[in-house]
């Protein structure tokens, strides 16, 4: 320190840099490490890869509950759980691609935006009537008996 009692400029730079290395390794973690993936994951039709553990999350709904060709929105959750054909389980995000709605219901062979009127497929999310600029984005599943769960 300088003789009035203030930090010389040489140490107030030593400071902020020392604040930005801190912030970085709260970021990146100590060794620089990328920080995780997002959360969402490829949907799965069945137990999940060959080796792979089942989900311990508890079931979001029982198969009986999804109609075929047709779906159900779980809103807490943010996901849609569809099922285009029988036996073939589907989990896409419930959020709209437009401006973030979450999407009302699935009828007709659609999920159903209640904003805009964006229309997403049952099969693959794919945008079937605008102004949604993209599909629903796939949100991991697991279906164990007649079990459903998010992954």
């Amino acid at each position: 320190m300088s003789g009035g009692g203030r930090p010389t400029r040489r140490a107030a730079l030593a400071a902020a840099a020392l604040a930005a290395a801190a912030a970085a390794c709260d970021k990146y973690g100590d060794e620089g490490a990328e920080p995780d993936p997002p959360e969402s994951t490829p949907p799965s039709s069945g137990g999940g890869a060959p080796g792979e553990r089942p989900s311990k999350a508890p079931p979001l709904a029982r198969t009986s509950e999804i109609p075929v060709g047709g779906g159900k929105v779980f809103k807490d959750e943010k996901v849609v759980v569809t099922q285009p054909e029988k036996g073939d389980f589907k989990g896409f995000s419930a959020v709209c691609t437009h401006q973030g709605c979450t999407v009302r219901d699935v009828s007709d062979g659609t999920i159903n935006c209640p904003c805009h009127g964006s229309r997403f497929s049952v099969a693959d999310a794919s945008v079937t009537d605008g102004p949604a600029p993209r599909a629903l984005a796939p949100r991991g599943i697991d279906v164990t008996g007649n079990a459903i769960r998010l992954t």
